[in-house]
């Protein structure tokens, strides 16, 4: 089946499985059989001189020095975190906090960073309580990253004025996404978009025209829905509001919800979602509607919980638009090999967002290696400033976060079985690139107020640390 058309479902089993899906996932629990041998055996090996095509930042050394806050003669203190405890969603992100546990582990067991331990605090947001989390952090850390948290926006006042730079697994809200002292391995800058991922998805769905969105009452998903359908616009594709707003807790008449986008004359669907029992719960009802519509969602939407969610058909064919190599593909991409092999040793879960999160860290160990014995803040943002192609070893397309500008490539899957199958481009390891590059997305869709140096105005303030020489 070439994609998802969005028709029947037997609803006791879509009630069984949502059960199931809603408590994360771990490939460790899968069915031997539905693992891809290449996979597993490209995995197998853990990385240490180089970690994909990057030089591993990781190892032995004399570095010394009670340089900075977090820093002593013998560790580095950095925070991290995800909002796994968010009520509505448990598990939500999980896989970022996942992956830093597992990479902290890898890198102390080559050495650390010149021979200084890597201690690492793990926060949970729980969505709501981001705010709570940087108060915490402010005090004890020498950085935050590899963070995800979807209301980031709200700690940005406390970090900011504690000074605390930050290398996110991503940064959703304007005042973030933009700020000061932020140094993203895969930035989503307001003012520039990058058109590959919905290229993509038009070039292979023409019917991609008039676009409904179905997203929740979630703060965070409405962040992200104003950020970026604004976008859509310039590439030909009509947003249409239809009034659909699903319960992130649950309990809609989906019936009622599928009647609406009948009535509201829609060509395909698109959602910023995560995948959760309330999007489940709608698929089904869709199916047995007669709803036959393909279905776009984030790259969220890249987890084995989707994967798992595919009985009868559930998810099958639902479109994806990746920035990062997938795991499918590790037989042919060392780092994506080498990210399960990390990822492996601590049995953590799987998901794209911990390949950012992969990506982040990397980039804050490469920089904070260089910085030896002067291990500051200013040192890591003056290197950090610096960076201006970075592709995480290999996992995903090169990107500028010295210059926080997006990487202009992306690869296209649809959930296939109990797996995932790349439609574009044909050849595994390779990338689908945006004709026009990055575009400069409408003022109006910023959300926030920036510099001529493209930095948010909201909370600067004098005692930013910026970049010297």
């Amino acid at each position: 089946m070439r994609h998802q058309r969005i028709a029947r479902l037997g609803v006791v089993a879509a009630s069984l499985l949502l059960v199931a899906t809603a408590c994360g996932t771990d490939r460790d629990e899968e069915d031997p059989s539905s693992t891809d041998e290449t996979t597993a055996a490209a995995a197998a090996e853990l990385p240490t001189d180089t970690f994909g095509d990057l030089e591993s930042p990781c190892g032995d050394g004399d570095a010394k020095g009670a340089t900075d806050q977090g820093v002593t003669d013998e560790s580095i203190t950095i925070g991290y975190g995800d909002d796994k405890g968010y009520p509505a969603t448990p598990g939500l992100n999980q896989e970022m906090g996942d992956a830093m546990d597992a990479f902290i582990d890898w890198c102390n067991g080559l050495g650390g960073i010149n021979g200084r331990e890597i201690v690492g605090n793990r926060y949970d947001g729980m969505v709501l309580e981001s705010a709570k989390v940087m108060k915490e952090s402010c005090p004890q850390d020498f950085m935050l990253v590899g963070q995800g948290f979807a209301l980031d926006g709200n700690m940005e006042a406390d970090r900011i004025g504690c000074q605390m730079p930050m290398v996110p697994g991503f940064a959703i809200s304007p005042q973030a996404a933009m700020a000061p002292m932020k140094y993203e391995p895969v930035p989503g800058p307001v003012d520039l978009f990058n058109d590959a991922d919905i290229e993509v998805i038009v070039e292979n769905y023409p019917e991609f025209k008039n676009v409904g969105f179905l997203n929740s009452d979630s703060p965070a998903v409405d962040q992200a829905g104003t950020r970026y359908s604004d976008n859509f616009e310039g590439l030909g594709i009509t947003p249409k509001d239809c009034g659909v707003e699903l319960k992130s807790a649950g309990g809609d008449n989906y019936r009622a919800i599928v009647q609406k986008f009948k009535e509201c004359d829609v060509d395909a669907l698109f959602t910023w979602t995560p995948p959760s029992p309330p999007l489940y719960n709608f698929l089904d009802a869709a199916k047995v509607e007669g709803l036959d519509l393909p279905l776009a969602n984030a790259a969220t939407w890249y987890t084995e919980g989707v994967v798992k969610a595919n009985v009868d058909e559930l998810t099958e064919g639902t479109i994806i638009a990746l920035n990062f190599q997938p795991f499918e593909n590790a037989d042919v991409v060392p780092a994506v090999a080498d990210y399960l092999a990390v990822l492996g040793q601590t049995g953590g879960e799987e998901g794209l967002l911990g390949m950012q999160s992969a990506s982040a860290f990397l980039l804050w160990a490469t920089v904070a290696k260089d910085c030896g014995s002067e291990l500051t803040r200013q040192c890591m943002v003056d290197g950090l400033s610096k960076v201006t192609e970075w592709t995480g070893g290999g996992l995903h397309g090169t990107s500028d976060p010295g210059g926080n500008a997006p990487q202009e490539c992306a690869i296209l899957v649809t959930v296939a079985g109990q797996g995932y199958e790349q439609i574009q481009p044909a050849q595994k390891g390779e990338w689908y690139c945006s004709k026009n590059g990055a575009r400069k997305a409408p003022e109006s869709a910023w959300g926030v107020e920036l510099t001529d140096d493209r930095i948010a105005t909201t909370y600067l303030s004098d005692d930013v640390i910026t970049p010297q020489g």
